[in-house]
């Protein structure tokens, strides 16, 4: 009985020994919605990432802005997002080190097939304009986010103030399936990033009721990126654990993977990791 209480004991001063270093196995990430929209999180890297180093990575997916905020305020370890002006900001401020680019897509525009503001085929900035001259519903995600972000550099590249008190511009406040859901019930036009496009045609079978009409225009290029969060701004940020992430998502097998993962046939996003 004596030697069982010992060995007891002796487990369970092992076992709160190893707690801390149980906890410090958890990699706190704040990244983009379309990530975790796509599947791609869930479906390919958080799993793959625990099978390849045995680190749990748990995350919020948010809008860009809102990520990069989280990142400011030492509540995370990483973030994966899209938005390089933004990101390269909190660089400069020291909030982020170690911007690794690792993935891309592309945005497009989307609407009804019907097409009632005639954009097809346009350039990004001819749609804009003919879209704001029709007065035609166009759903704005209006929160801060990478799409938004990109969208509101979009109107003014065009020439023209980002038209936020017009009454057929609408700021949803929301996701980008969301946004897009609300767009196609006001027979309207929305911004998205392709990935997340791909994944709501997929839950539409294949036909969507909303589908692409403006695509291809360099400046739709959509970069995605990973950054550490920064020890000397955040001192109890796990930078060893953020920096194993990075490099193991610019690592050949996981480039791979990321090129592989499909639906519908088609890739959500292009490795491009340097």
């Amino acid at each position: 009985m004596k030697r069982l209480l010992i060995a007891v004991l002796s487990c369970l001063i092992i076992t709160a020994m190893a707690l801390p270093v149980m906890a410090g196995q958890t990699l706190m990430m704040a990244t983009t919605t379309s990530t975790a929209n796509t599947g791609l999180l869930d479906d390919l890297i958080v799993p793959k990432f625990l099978k390849d180093t045995g680190i749990e990575i748990k995350y919020i997916a948010v809008g860009t802005g809102k990520a990069l905020a989280m990142a400011e305020n030492c509540d995370v370890d990483v973030v994966l997002v899209h938005a390089p002006a933004s990101e390269k900001a909190y660089v400069d401020k020291g909030v982020l080190v170690d911007r690794k680019e690792l993935m891309y897509n592309d945005f497009v525009i989307i609407g009804p097939a019907s097409d009632p503001a005639g954009v097809k085929g346009m350039n990004v900035a001819d749609a804009l304009k003919t879209i704001a001259e029709k007065q035609a519903v166009f759903a704005s995600r209006g929160d801060n986010s990478g799409t938004h972000k990109k969208e509101l550099s979009l109107w003014k590249a065009a020439g023209m103030a980002v038209p936020e008190k017009a009454a057929w511009y609408i700021q949803t406040g929301q996701g980008m399936l969301p946004t897009i859901n609300i767009a196609n019930e006001k027979n309207g036009y929305t911004m998205t990033d392709r990935g997340t496009y791909i994944k709501y045609a997929d839950t539409k079978g294949g036909n969507p009721p909303l589908v692409v009409l403006v695509e291809g225009d360099k400046v739709l290029f959509n970069q995605y990126s990973a950054l550490a969060v920064n020890t000397a701004k955040c001192k109890d940020a796990q930078y060893d654990l953020a920096t194993k992430f990075i490099n193991w998502m610019a690592s050949p097998d996981v480039q791979k993977a990321i090129g592989d993962f499909k639906l519908l046939g088609k890739p959500l996003f292009t490795p491009n990791a340097k």
